[in-house]
């Protein structure tokens, strides 16, 4: 069984984020980037079927310039086989992402494909169920569990009620969400491993697909500073600004 994982590279989780002067978008300069928690979650996951010896091949997949080539060997330090870079500048929209990975799918042929359910720059969510009617594939979104019986795929997946739970032929696509597992840290020995592992690196343009975007952005802000906060001398009071001032109540 082979396993597919797009893994995508973001602004890391701890980084302040800064707005350009000219609210063209976020300023990236010299800070630090790394690959999507949710990315983390789902190689996490593939990793964990391949010890468990229901997987024998884990490709990791990212798509981006040249230095997204460190979010694919983070990838293959934490256990996965091989990897592929599709080399793009710029900003990649969801559709375009989700047909370079139907490209992709249709080269290498991979049992399923298990990936973030979204990235946390655009915070679209959109790749995935792109991916699945693409392909005609079978999905899952938001997985918290995921467990494999042959051909069979069971997947427990969060929804606004609580859980869910279905199952699905292979191959499918699967998305994941936060309590599916705990990534771990990739230990020195597996970076240095991960240096040797087979990386592919080809042309965006190469697979046909084209990545002019369709949508532009107006302008981006900083969301408003929080207003300072006052005392009240009693809870009629405290109820009166609540309801007047603030109209929460």
């Amino acid at each position: 069984m082979k396993i597919l994982v797009p893994v995508k590279r973001v602004l890391d989780a701890n980084v302040a984020v800064r707005v350009k002067p000219d609210g063209t978008g976020v300023d990236l300069t010299n800070l630090r980037m790394s690959m999507n928690p949710f990315d983390e979650i789902a190689v996490e996951e593939a990793a964990r079927l391949k010890e468990a010896g229901i997987v024998q091949t884990v490709t990791a997949v990212s798509i981006g310039p040249a230095q997204a080539t460190d979010t694919l060997r983070a990838a293959l330090a934490m256990g996965a086989d091989d990897a592929i870079l599709v080399k793009a500048d710029g900003p990649v929209e969801p559709l375009a992402v989700a047909k370079i990975l139907k490209a992709l799918v249709e080269t290498h042929q991979p049992d399923l494909v298990i990936m973030g359910k979204q990235a946390i720059d655009g915070d679209s969510g959109q790749v995935a169920q792109m991916l699945s009617a693409l392909l005609g594939w079978p999905q899952a979104t938001f997985a918290s569990k995921v467990e494999m019986n042959g051909s069979i795929v069971r997947v427990t997946r969060e929804v606004d009620g609580g859980l869910e739970t279905i199952e699905m032929d292979l191959p499918a696509v699967i998305s994941t969400d936060l309590r599916l597992n705990n990534p771990r840290r990739a230990s020195l020995p597996s970076v240095m491993q991960a240096k040797k592992k087979p990386l592919e690196e080809i042309d965006a343009a190469s697979l046909g697909v084209a990545l002019e975007p369709t949508l532009r952005i107006a302008s981006t802000l900083p969301p408003p500073g929080r207003k300072p906060g006052s005392r009240v001398e009693s809870v009629s009071e405290l109820i009166d600004k609540l309801k007047n001032e603030a109209r929460v109540i």
